[in-house]
């Protein structure tokens, strides 16, 4: 029997996984989207929703995290990155970054790009850690509090 790290698994999401994202929506946001969005993904031929999924005895398998993230041209943008408390600081999101990193680069993508609440430092030190540097601020970005975000992005390009 492997380690219970090594039987994580990432999928994309399908339709039977959105109660569960959901669930790791509402809990990892104080305004979470709305279940419409993650049902309009499924249908978006540049939209990928992957999941960082765990084995249940006897059970569908858990959803622990996902990454939502698009692909345009030659770019990737994170649009939205969620673990479930229950899972958080077991490198999840981690995972998934470098899982939507490698997929950038076998696509060719010379950039990648997210914003990120200002006010949230743990996320800024992960991407920072993976290569993100911040090149600007969107004020006022978030409708929920008017909070800005921090535009990050990893270039990708040789050299």
């Amino acid at each position: 029997m492997g380690s219970p790290v090594a039987r994580l698994r990432i999928i994309p999401m399908r339709g039977q996984h959105i109660d569960a994202v959901m669930e790791v929506e509402r809990l990892a946001h104080k305004t979470p989207w709305a279940r419409q969005v993650f049902v309009e993904e499924l249908h978006r031929e540049w939209a990928h929703v992957d999941l960082v999924v765990a084995p249940q005895p006897g059970a569908a398998e858990r959803v622990c995290a996902f990454c939502n993230y698009w692909l345009v041209h030659d770019e990737v943008h994170i649009l939205n990155v969620a673990t479930h408390p229950d899972d958080r600081r077991k490198g999840h999101a981690r995972r998934l970054l470098d899982h939507v990193l490698d997929f950038a680069r076998r696509k060719g993508c010379r950039f990648v790009t997210l914003e990120v609440r200002k006010s949230n430092t743990g996320a800024q030190t992960l991407y920072e850690s993976l290569g993100f540097k911040p090149i600007g601020v969107r004020p006022h970005y978030y409708a929920d509090d008017g909070e800005d975000a921090i535009v990050m992005m990893l270039d990708l390009t040789p050299g």
